[in-house]
């Protein structure tokens, strides 16, 4: 007989059981607040890097625009360079801090392309190891995470702490 697997923390994200009204990127990059418990990493004047809540794998960012728009054409040229060099500049700082041998870059640009929130613009970081895929999401539909959310945030909040920006207060002095 084969043994369950169990990934409760998937339930959220499929129901939506927890889901605010409004759009969760605009909140998480206006409420200084929260910037902790929803993981942000960084707030420019246009653009900011939070973590993503249902990765992939472990410090799995997500980079957007602050402006509510959901495709790149929608955007001003200064927004777009503002996303492009925060993602530039994510990228460096991810592969510093996590020590990833390669990384997925990339959009979703509507629901059918896979967007799970096709409203607000986001770039994925996904930070990727030699050996890090399993067969377990191909036969149980489960992820293995070798980290919580805010242990990967605890450890990349230093490698963005020299941006411009708003963020939360260092964790080491909370």
């Amino acid at each position: 007989m084969a043994t369950p697997m169990w990934a409760p923390w998937r339930m959220e994200y499929i129901t939506g059981a927890n889901k605010q009204p409004g759009c969760f990127m605009c909140s998480h990059a206006q409420d200084r607040a929260k910037f902790r418990e929803n993981t942000v990493l960084v707030v420019q004047e246009r653009a900011f890097v939070c973590l993503n809540k249902y990765p992939f794998t472990s410090s799995h960012l997500l980079v957007a625009p602050t402006k509510h728009v959901g495709d790149p054409t929608e955007l001003e040229e200064a927004d777009w360079d503002a996303l492009m060099t925060l993602v530039r500049e994510s990228i460096a700082r991810l592969r510093k801090a996590v020590g990833c041998e390669g990384m997925n870059v990339g959009m979703n640009l509507g629901k059918v392309a896979g967007a799970g929130h096709a409203d607000h613009l986001h770039t994925h970081l996904v930070p990727r190891w030699n050996g890090d895929t399993n067969f377990m999401p191909v036969l149980a539909d489960v992820r293995v995470m070798p980290e919580y959310l805010d242990e990967a945030w605890k450890r990349l909040w230093p490698a963005f702490a020299d941006l411009p920006g708003e963020r939360a207060p260092d964790p080491d002095k909370a």
